[in-house]
């Protein structure tokens, strides 16, 4: 029962330094980037007539 206790304490901690602290996001020049983003899921059958491929403009 200690452990348990020092386990749900130290989960709470976590969640609430996780919940409080506002850090920065790691590497957001590339998050939207995905194809799985911009398209539909599930895609319909046969919706392309070739893998579609991302370019940068």
């Amino acid at each position: 029962s200690m452990i348990s206790l020092v386990a749900v304490l130290s989960f709470i901690i976590i969640v609430w330094e996780a919940l409080v602290v506002k850090r920065t996001v790691m590497f957001s020049l590339f998050l939207p980037t995905s194809i799985e983003w911009q398209h539909a899921y599930p895609p319909a059958d046969h919706s392309y007539m070739e893998i579609p491929m991302i370019t940068n403009y």
